[in-house]
């Protein structure tokens, strides 16, 4: 970083990725921003510089200031880190230190002593603060300690999950036999050994992709398992709406022995609610009138599987969110991306780790994802240009993902 940088930091205040911080605070202060930077993707701590961005400089020697951040680094974190140290000096003839946190998914979560407890920290805003129990779910999850989807769900059991739709996902897409109705151990042994069912306590519940997946009634359990679509008449959210729907149950469809959907699920509804409200476009084309949909299906179809796949369901009472505007289809999935995956891996279609193995795996059999991670670049960003010109954004957002189709290109 040079002094350009700094001053350009300084000016734009303090966010979620920087923090301003006097070097003579307690070393817990320094070890909770440090905490909370490394439990979210990183970020800069400037020493000498007022909340309000007055520069007042360090008050101790450059050296001494970088060992005192080394020793917080090393004696205050859970577990300990090296962050890249610098010093700039500025116009005023003072000097700010720099403190560059780095992180990856393997030592999360974090933890910053205070007093005589570890506690985890993370960065909401501008400001850090002390995370709840589903915000270390998150943090474990993303170190890939614990996977949410095979936790189980209290209160549930194997009469939760809609068996002639597992009966049929066995027969019609893995095209297996399953086990005949009166045997029930037969059963419980595959859902055990499939994870949709798992045990806690000794007792056998349902796991958060078994009821997600082939629920009898996934929201009774899990608020967040569902899609809330809307349908705006303009470019902008208002009060009136030409069409909404809570879409709620199983997420997957039943098929007939031809793979023909003869019950559909919620991702299925989802694309239906979409293709009835989305329009179409019409020019003319050698004297004639051409019209097709705004859309392409398998564009919406991409968006869709996605947003359900890959949702962070630590977050819950949280819908996945569809609305679709007068020129524009958004859907928003609650959660940042993953750890290792970014925007440009999407576009580019090396994307490999996933935050819901088993909902990929199983949307997988249904054809609903693709072998290679190329979805988003086959079935988003080419089906876009070939339908109409356009580019569709893919915008990562401070705690949700938003995918932006346009039905047209800009007249701008």
């Amino acid at each position: 970083m040079n002094r350009t940088e700094l001053l350009e930091l300084i000016a734009n205040g303090e966010n979620s990725r920087v923090e301003f911080k006097r070097d003579d605070c307690h070393p817990d202060d320094l070890a909770k921003e440090m905490s909370a930077f490394l439990n979210l993707v990183g970020g800069t701590i400037l020493l000498g510089v007022e909340d309000d961005g007055t520069d007042s400089g360090l008050t101790r020697s450059r050296e001494e200031a970088q060992q005192w951040v080394m020793s917080v680094a090393r004696q205050n974190l859970q577990p300990a880190t090296t962050p890249v140290w610098g010093c700039i000096a500025t116009d005023g003839g003072t000097w700010i230190g720099v403190v560059e946190l780095l992180t990856d998914s393997a030592g999360k979560p974090h933890k910053a002593k205070r007093d005589h407890a570890w506690v985890t920290y993370i960065r909401v805003g501008s400001t850090s603060r002390e995370a709840t129990r589903e915000d270390e779910d998150r943090l474990y999850q993303a170190a890939r300690l614990v996977r949410y989807e095979v936790k189980p769900v209290p209160d549930t059991g194997s009469e939760s999950l809609d068996i002639d739709r597992i009966e049929n996902y066995l027969r019609h897409v893995l095209k297996r036999s399953a086990p005949s109705r009166g045997d029930a151990i037969g059963w419980r042994q595959l859902l055990l050994n499939s994870d949709l069912l798992v045990t806690m306590a000794g007792r056998v519940c349902a796991s958060v992709a078994g009821l997600l997946l082939f629920g009898e009634n996934p929201n009774r359990r899990l608020q967040q398992a569902g899609v809330s679509a809307v349908a705006f008449p303009g470019t902008e959210k208002e009060y009136n709406t030409v069409d909404e729907e809570r879409l709620r149950g199983p997420l997957v469809s039943m098929v007939s022995r031809r793979g023909s959907v003869v019950d559909k699920g919620v991702i299925d509804r989802t694309v239906d609610f979409v293709i009835r409200n989305m329009g179409s476009v019409a020019w003319l084309e050698g004297g004639r009138r051409r019209r097709k949909k705004a859309l392409p299906v398998d564009a919406v179809r991409e968006a869709v599987v996605n947003a359900v796949a890959h949702r962070d369901y630590t977050r819950e009472g949280t819908d996945i969110e569809v609305s679709l505007y007068g020129d524009r289809l958004e859907v928003i999935s609650p959660g940042r991306l993953p750890n290792g995956v970014t925007v440009e891996k999407m576009k580019e279609g090396v994307v490999r780790m996933a935050r819901n193995d088993l909902l990929k795996e199983i949307l997988r059999d249904y054809g609903s994802i693709e072998h290679y991670g190329m979805g988003v670049r086959h079935r988003i960003i080419e089906s876009m240009r070939i339908h109409n010109g356009t580019e569709p954004d893919l915008v990562e957002q401070e705690d949700r993902f938003l995918v932006r189709l346009w039905k047209e290109p800009s007249r701008a």
